[in-house]
């Protein structure tokens, strides 16, 4: 019996199947090891994550496409809070849904130019917290997926969705609390402007990033 066709298939499929491992964890994690960068995709880790990341669309308040497509990247002890949030939500009977995680800084540079204003967007030359893969938008949806009331709609540029806003039905101030209590527990901090914004608390360990990630 001939057994080297049997074999060079057997190597063929292997090398196959190594390729295609390789590109997964490629398309898992985003770094750049020079510049002590390493992101992780979100949703790689738990699959329970909603996504509705708006810059990858044209609903978002620049009316534009800024990404090629939605990811979720963070830095993994961030992403590994987000996901003990997350199981906390699933216990009450919610889910988080996402609008914006790691923002890569070119794109930064490109809402400054639509709102140069500091109180909703972080100046580019600064950074957002966003750029160290540290920062999440994000609301709750219910077990059929629909959003909580929280007063305003993401990125709504205005008091009412400022935190000490309290001019709101008390079912909204209620779902806010909520989002905020569980959030800090995890080690997330609200910004006074934007209901939808936490910040790791020690995202001032990792530096800015430009990488972009791919979406093939």
């Amino acid at each position: 019996m001939n057994r080297k066709p049997l074999t060079a298939a057997i190597i063929f499929i292997f090398t196959l199947w190594l390729g295609g491992s390789t590109s997964t964890l490629a398309q898992q994690y985003l770094q750049d090891s020079d510049n002590g960068v390493r992101l992780v995709d979100v949703t790689s880790l738990d699959s329970t994550f909603v996504l509705d990341i708006r810059y990858a669309t044209t609903n978002n308040f620049t009316e534009k496409q800024m990404y090629d497509c939605g990811k979720c990247y963070l830095r993994e002890p961030v992403a590994e809070l987000l996901i003990q949030a997350q199981e906390d939500f699933r216990e009450m009977g919610y889910r988080i849904k996402l609008f914006d995680c790691y923002r890569p800084r070119p794109i930064q540079y490109k809402l400054w130019e639509v709102v140069p204003d500091a109180r909703y967007v972080a100046r580019p030359w600064v950074g957002s917290v966003h750029n160290r893969g540290g920062a999440v938008d994000l609301t709750l949806v219910d077990e059929n997926g629909n959003e909580l009331e929280m007063g305003t709609d993401y990125d709504f540029f205005g008091e009412e969705s400022h935190q000490d806003f309290t001019d709101l039905p008390e079912n909204v101030l209620e779902n806010r609390a909520l989002l905020k209590k569980v959030m800090q527990k995890h080690s997330f901090s609200p910004i006074r402007t934007e209901w939808w914004h936490f910040d790791y608390n020690q995202n001032k360990l990792y530096p800015l990033s430009d990488l972009v990630w791919d979406c093939n």
